[in-house]
């Protein structure tokens, strides 16, 4: 029986977390223990929350490695998945971790701002993938599974979120290459989901509000979303449904009718006017996802 006829578990395998400190990040490190997986890697550059989230994972049954990885960093990332590929292939990888920066395109500062959304938001998944995706390519006879954390930001565009959108839109364009190269290079076993969530009710989105009938999601109902498409398969998830709709008339209307659609009737161009961020984080922000700050700082899924 090919690996691809059998159905998708974490039970027993190796699963890696990015930005697990706190978050959706936890939350996807505690689903994965639940679900029985033996070893849960963990990734932030937040040593306290990592240490919290290590001990629930193993209060759950699963043994937490943990390592305090700058996703800005592109050695730092290299020399963490040295390590974890001791643990063996991972059955499924979980690209969580991001930053936001909520602001003007010209308030961004180039370094601060666009130089690091980019090379946390866009690249890290991109290094990280690649560290771990021959080990995963290779059958070893079960499925395996990619988790790539994008945001409905990346099929709308938004004022106050130029840096944030582009970062979001890198990611569909290649996570869903990634899936159909795999896809038609044989490797059957090995599926990507791309998660393109709307807002989340996490911290790293304070201020903002949802656009029309669109409320914000909490984090349980999100990551349980994600997890269920992932372990389906399901190549994108757009969430919730009225995100989905605005992708479909952003791509029907015409540049002028969409942009009173999306913005005077739904509402979405003015859903950042009064956004702060995490105000409990240090400043600077985390470039694990895990720490936040006021608008122009950075956030956490």
């Amino acid at each position: 029986m090919s690996a691809s006829s059998i159905p998708f578990t974490v039970a027993g395998g190796v699963v890696l977390v990015t930005g697990a400190a706190m978050g959706m990040g936890r939350l996807y490190a505690l689903r994965a223990a639940r679900e029985g997986a033996g070893v849960v890697i963990l990734w932030d550059v937040d040593a306290d929350g990592l240490a919290k989230t290590a001990a629930e994972v193993t209060a759950l049954g699963a043994r937490a490695v943990v390592r305090q990885v700058d996703l800005a960093d592109r050695q730092s990332i290299a020399d963490a998945a040295a390590d974890a590929a001791a643990e063996g292939p991972l059955s499924l990888l979980v690209n969580n971790a991001g930053i936001v920066r909520g602001a003007l395109f010209w308030e961004h500062s180039p370094e601060r701002d666009i130089a690091l959304t980019m090379d946390i938001n866009a690249l890290a998944p991109m290094y990280v993938t690649h560290a771990f995706l021959p080990a995963m390519m290779a059958d070893g006879g079960r499925q395996r599974r990619i988790l790539n954390v994008a945001s409905a930001a990346g099929t709308v565009s938004n004022p106050r979120m130029s840096v944030y959108a582009a970062s979001k839109w890198a990611v569909i364009g290649w996570s869903d290459s990634l899936r159909l190269e795999l896809e038609q290079q044989g490797y059957r076993h090995l599926k990507v989901t791309t998660f393109c969530p709307s807002y989340i009710s996490t911290g790293m989105f304070d201020g903002a509000r949802g656009p029309l009938m669109t409320p914000l999601m909490t984090p349980d109902d999100a990551v349980d979303r994600a997890w269920r498409a992932t372990t389906a398969g399901q190549p994108q998830l757009i969430a919730p449904a009225m995100a989905a709709l605005g992708k479909v008339l952003r791509g029907i209307l015409p540049v002028r009718a969409w942009d009173f659609v999306g913005g005077k009737v739904f509402g979405i161009y003015s859903t950042m006017d009064k956004f702060t961020g995490r105000a409990d984080g240090p400043a600077g922000g985390s470039a694990g996802g895990s720490a936040g700050g006021s608008a122009g700082t950075a956030g956490s899924r």
